[in-house]
Formats: structure tokens, sequence, C-alpha cells
């Protein structure tokens, strides 16, 4: 048994992922589980993955402060006897000013609540948690992890647009997102193939929401995501690049307001949009709806254009790592991307993808599967804190 425990909570707008473990040089995970479908409108379960066993229930709870408190009515299965003594959270935007984890305090909350307008989707959420944790857990650390904090080594020309300087200084700039899980996949390459931990990575972590990350020397210098969370691919409900003039049009021409805009291209969009059918890439694979192949033919396409850019800022490639949802379960996602890129040094055994295995690649470049673990990072951030305190 461990004395005191590290909880760590990913909040989205409609779940929260939690993961409890126990302190030490590399944190031991010891349970695990989700709150899913947190909305008024839907049953919202609770999954619970503890001492071996998963267990499911319906709960009654329609905010995020409610979710945490159906999460501590397990916690006898989660923490033991163990107190928490340090709870990390996944804050989406961390701005200019954040680029490690930070201890989270009144003035820094506020700092962070300033910048919800650039993740509409997810800073109110990650915060809502960070205030349910704080009233549950009052003698916790409190440490905020941030997905753009990797990203801060990108040098100028990978962060800026091509708008007046002044829209630079105020703030206007590409931060990149997905930052706790390229942390942990090129932690890990640092860990088992130290000799490629210094070459030229191009990351793509693929699900829900989804971006490719430009990796040299185990720092990030280029990413597809820019000033918000909608750039680059396609996802799961957001459309990824689109022209501005689009966005121009539909104000002036179709008089949307700039809610309608949001609402549209935050969750009616991408493989939900172009489908006509769902954002979920199985329910995509299995359909034989044409327009169901066109949206993953375009989520394809998508991505591999931006492989070619990325090889491009790095000028050249070592390696293709896959990870997030889609990119460590969808073979077909796999494969399509890869065909046809022998030009590039990427070809991959079919057998050895259909199989998930970590390594797939047949020609120069590495190719390889490796499942994220954005929990550990958190965990390793608040051990180090705790660490640090004592």
């Amino acid at each position: 048994m461990f004395d005191t425990a590290i909880l760590t909570l990913n909040a989205g707008s409609s779940s929260i992922k939690f993961a409890v473990f126990a302190p030490g040089e590399e944190p031991a995970l010891r349970a695990s589980g989700q709150v899913e479908n947190l909305s008024p409108t839907q049953q919202t379960r609770l999954i619970v993955e503890a001492d071996g066993e998963r267990q499911r229930a319906d709960i009654d709870a329609n905010d995020h402060a409610g979710a945490l408190a159906a999460i501590l009515d397990h916690a006898d299965r989660l923490f033991g006897d163990a107190t928490v003594a340090g709870v990390g959270h996944r804050v989406v935007h961390g701005g200019t000013d954040f680029t490690v984890p930070t201890l989270l305090q009144p003035d820094t909350i506020a700092a962070l609540r300033a910048l919800e307008p650039l993740a509409p989707l997810h800073q109110p959420h990650n915060l809502a948690c960070v205030e349910a944790a704080a009233a549950a857990f009052p003698d916790a650390l409190q440490i905020a992890c941030f997905d753009t904090a990797f990203h801060r080594t990108h040098p100028f020309v990978n962060d800026t647009f091509a708008l007046p300087r002044q829209w630079f200084d105020r703030g206007v700039r590409r931060y990149g997102f997905h930052g706790l899980s390229y942390e942990f996949i090129t932690s890990e390459i640092a860990r088992t193939e130290p000799e490629l931990a210094t070459g030229r990575v191009v990351i793509a972590h693929l699900g829900n929401g989804a971006s490719m990350c430009a990796v040299r020397d185990g720092r990030s210098v280029g990413s597809t995501m820019g000033f918000t969370a909608l750039d680059g691919l396609p996802m799961g409900t957001r459309c990824g690049q689109i022209d501005p003039g689009v966005l121009l049009y539909m104000m002036q021409h179709e008089g949307m307001s700039a809610d309608a805009i949001a609402d549209l291209l935050y969750r009616e969009s991408g493989l939900k949009g172009l489908s006509g059918l769902t954002h979920d890439m199985r329910t995509l694979e299995a359909s034989d709806d044409p327009r169901a192949a066109e949206a993953i033919d375009y989520f394809v396409f998508r991505i591999r254009r931006e492989l070619g850019g990325m090889s491009a800022v790095l000028g050249g490639l070592d390696a293709l790592v896959f990870t997030g949802g889609i990119g460590e379960n969808s073979a077909r996602v796999r494969r399509e991307v890869c065909e046809g890129m022998e030009w590039l040094g990427i070809a991959i055994d079919d057998d050895m993808n259909a199989g998930n295995a970590r390594d797939i690649g047949t020609d120069r470049v590495r190719v390889m599967v490796i499942p994220t673990n954005e929990e550990l990072v958190m965990a390793r951030a608040v051990a180090g804190a705790l660490s640090a305190a004592h």
C-alpha cells in the first residue's frame, strides 16, 4: 500500500479522465477511469479500473464538480488509506507565459481564465475541474500542466502569422497543442531509442482532436495547430485548416453570427460534418456509406499533406510516430497515410501494421506506433513539485 497519492485530471467538455499514482522517482499507476457523457441531456457514466477490475456505473452528474464527487465516491478503491498530496491538471492553453508545470494559485487561475477565448472548448472545463479539485483536496498541491508549453521552442517563422507585427506582440501567434502527448512520446523515444532521440521525428497525434508535430533533438520546431485548436488537420468535429475568406463570406453574405460560426467550426465540422454521420472513426470505417469513405479520405489526405510539410520543416525525416486513439488503433488510416510514400523513405509491413506492432516500417524511415500517456506526464510533474516542496 502507499501513504500518499497523486491524482491526475484531464477534463474535456463532456468528460473527465483520471488516474491515481503512487509517488516515486517514476510514479506507479494504481487506478484509472473516466466520466463520460457529462451533460444534462445524456446519461452520465463512470468507469473505474482498479485492482485488475473494471466497473461501470450510471451516475447523476451534469457538471465537473458533480463528476469529481462521483469519482470520490470510489475513494476506497482509488486511494485506500492514502492521502492525496498532489493533483495534476491538464490545462490546454498556457499562452506565452506558462511554459513549465505551475502551482495553481488565485492569480495564476485568473491569468488562465483570460485565455479562455483561445480555447473555448477546453479551458473553461479545465479550470472548472481545478476549482472542484481544490475544494475536494484543500491541502494538496494543484499543478497545471500545459498543452502549449512543449511548443514554446518554435522558431519565429513557425510561431508567427503574416499580420502586422503588433498582433504577434499582443499574443496572436501559433501556439500548438497536444503538448503533453508529444512530451510523453519524446521521453519514450529518449528512453528506448536514444540514437533516434537526436533525430528528425514527425509525431502524428490522431484522435478526436488531431495534430502533428515536427521534433528535432527532442524539441518542437513545428506544429500543424495554430492560434487555437481549430487549425491543421480535420478532427472529430473540428474543421482543421480553412481559408479565412470562407468565414468572411459566412458573416458578410450569409448573415451568420460569430457564435453560429464558432458552433459550426468546433462542433459540426470535421469527420462529423464531412460524413453527415458521426465523428467516430470506428463507426466510419465500419460504414458502407460513401460519405464515410470520403471523410476518411480527406482525413488521410490532410495527414499526408502535413507530413510532407513537417518533413520540410525538419529538412528530412528519420521517424514517423503514430499515437492517439486513431493513430494507435486504426491500421487502415496508418496504411493509407503511408501508401505511396516511398519517395520519402516510408513503407510499412501490412501484417505488422494490422497487429498494431510498435515498429511497422520497412524502409529507411522508422514508422512506429507508440501509445501516448498524458497522465504519466502530469504525474511526473506533480511528483517533481512534491519533491521540491519537501
